[in-house]
């Protein structure tokens, strides 16, 4: 998100100017949701699903984040196989992208722009009267040179990633046989992740000290290795140029807001997951605005980098930077390996790229594989004693389920996967978070749920974004990227019928739990409509912190901050459950599960 895509979008929506509307999205709504996430799993201690205890009616939303997650983690292991296929590539004599003497290139293939015109070429076609000089061919008129010029040609990067990598096959319907070396890459994916996770948020939190920080040092070598080459001024100056009139787009806004799901990681649950292991009294403000700005800045420092390669790229390709760029796998499998064959040892600078992609990978990957697990521990404590077997399981289930992305038609339904499995859905999951959160537990209520925490009072800007702002342009940006629905493609390939199918199946996957478990729950409830419905979302008894010396503190300040709250019979009837329950000699919570959440807060890296 922050490598690659971002700095595709700054291309595609005006360059300098793009940083506009993404400041503007993120400040009304990437800000607005990462500070809820974090604040509402940190108060309760719980995973995405159980601490919709917070409103038992809308605990759907907590299976749709967990399904998200889920789905997410099947394919994007994938994108890690991917990069140990090229990283085990990278330590050969040759790279073997930077030629065409290979079994898998055809006779279109072609090394670079100016190879096309060498005298060593075999890729022009008969068409006319042509002699080789210094060099280079030259043309007896100018229409043989254009249909020369015409000629479709396929770069050797872009041969080895479909050809010899994916071994695509021709369409959705045609699955084909499974890609051997990819399927043995994505065990070793899965395994690495077993190993990570296999003590849980213990071990992840000192494995991510090194895979946070070791990107940097990777991106501060590559960009400078880039500004030092011939044309990299020219991609850099093209990163950063405004073009004013793409504001006047509702495209480029929207692009801004969809980036700061992929940047920010809102709404997949791993958020919620992660704080929920924080300390109660963790400055959650502070983690907010510390995360939020660096996440930001290295969005804009990876822009440097990539263009300062493109820019090389397209120099020593002849052609504008503008036919250099592309989105998606291309950039990251085609491109970049295209770049890097032309440098000083390439090997060296490959491997460094793919390794940094592999980490950057396994870091998201940590994230959404944990948001699963720890959901299942909370919702079935009995788990927690199991937790090798736990995450084995998952990680060998993924695996298996994820046997298809690696067969020769794969990449088709890779990509439905990645376009359609967190895209409608994250933003509806965010709509519901903050309407829930704020009209349904009480926007006050919440607030003083962060005051109990870190003793501030948040502002005006947070409740108005929370209860108005935030809800308004997540369901503007939702309702507009369904009137510019066009159908699935993947490069001139159209997906048939099938493939539009399963993609919103895909959709109605995670968002299906939330007015399904919402009816569920209603049905079930006994008394009239409207009694069932209040007492639903009135939060339930065992609703609070974790820890009973956080609890003790949640009742003794609660009157006094609830002066005004207490005149509500609703809220009223919350307080007095509270109080019955605090008196109470049984424990709020297994001991279990605060001793693993206490003796894990310290260790906790998030």
């Amino acid at each position: 998100g922050n490598v690659w895509r971002f700095p595709y979008l700054c291309y595609q929506n005006g360059g300098g100017a793009f940083l506009i509307p993404y400041i503007i999205m993120l400040s009304l709504a990437g800000l607005p949701l990462f500070m809820l996430e974090l604040s509402f799993g940190q108060f309760a201690s719980l995973g995405p699903i159980t601490i919709w205890r917070a409103s038992p009616l809308f605990k759907g939303i907590g299976l749709a984040m967990v399904m998200i997650s889920f789905l997410v983690a099947l394919y994007y292991n994938v994108i890690i196989a991917y990069s140990f296929f090229y990283l085990f590539a990278s330590f050969q004599s040759v790279l073997p992208w930077s030629n065409c003497d290979n079994w898998w290139n055809t006779d279109v293939c072609i090394q670079s722009f100016e190879a096309m015109h060498s005298c060593n070429s075999t890729t022009l076609p008969e068409i006319g009267d042509y002699t080789c000089v210094n060099g280079s061919w030259i043309f007896s008129n100018l229409t043989e040179a254009i249909e020369v010029a015409n000629t479709d040609t396929v770069s050797a990067s872009e041969e080895y990633w479909k050809y010899r990598v994916l071994q695509i096959s021709s369409g959705f319907n045609e699955i084909g046989g499974v890609v051997w070396e990819l399927a043995l890459c994505l065990l070793l994916a899965w395994i690495v992740v077993f190993l990570c996770l296999i003590k849980s948020i213990k071990s992840l939190g000192k494995v991510v000290y090194f895979t946070a920080l070791f990107p940097y040092v990777i991106l501060f070598c590559l960009l400078i290795r880039g500004v030092t080459l011939d044309g990299a001024a020219d991609g850099i100056k093209f990163y950063v140029t405004p073009k004013w009139e793409k504001l006047l787009d509702a495209n480029v806004w929207k692009d801004a807001a969809v980036q700061i799901f992929y940047s920010l990681s809102s709404s997949w649950g791993g958020l919620i997951a992660f704080s929920s292991y924080n300390k109660f009294h963790n400055n959650v403000y502070r983690d907010t605005l510390v995360v939020v700005l660096i996440n930001c800045a290295t969005s804009v420092f990876a822009g440097f980098v990539i263009f300062s390669i493109i820019g090389y790229m397209a120099n020593d390709m002849g052609v504008p930077v503008d036919e250099v760029i592309d989105k998606g796998p291309g950039l990251a499998f085609i491109a970049y390996p295209d770049a890097v064959s032309r440098l000083p040892l390439s090997q060296l600078w490959s491997a460094m790229f793919f390794f940094m992609l592999f980490i950057l990978g396994m870091d998201t990957q940590f994230a959404t594989v944990e948001t699963v697990i720890t959901a299942l521990k909370d919702e079935f404590p009995s788990l927690r004693r199991y937790q090798v077997l736990l995450t084995a399981g998952f990680c060998a289930l993924c695996f298996i389920l994820g046997l298809p992305l690696v067969t020769e038609g794969g990449m088709y339904l890779f990509q439905l996967m990645d376009t359609y499995s967190a895209g409608f859905s994250l933003m509806v999951i965010g709509f519901c978070e903050c309407m829930v959160l704020s009209h349904a537990y009480g926007i006050q209520r919440f607030c003083d749920d962060i005051y109990l925490m870190i003793g501030m009072r948040v502002n005006i800007y947070w409740k108005a974004c929370w209860y108005f702002i935030t809800p308004c342009i997540l369901l503007f940006i939702f309702c507009f990227s369904l009137l510019q629905y066009e159908g699935t493609t993947y490069g001139d390939y159209v997906y048939p019928v099938g493939g539009e199918v399963l993609a919103w199946c895909m959709v109605l996957a995670s968002f299906v739990f939330v007015p399904g478990v919402a009816l569920y729950k209603v049905l079930r409830e006994e008394g009239p409509l409207w009694l069932r419905i209040r007492n639903l979302i009135t939060p339930e008894p065992e609703w609070g912190p974790a820890l009973e010396v956080h609890r003790q503190e949640d009742m003794e300040m609660r009157p006094a901050l609830y002066a005004e709250e207490l005149r509500k019979p609703r809220e009223a009837r919350v307080i007095e459950n509270k109080l019955t329950l605090s008196q109470s000699k049984e424990p709020i919570m297994s001991s279990n599960k605060n001793l693993d959440r206490a003796k894990s807060a310290s260790e906790s890296m998030v």
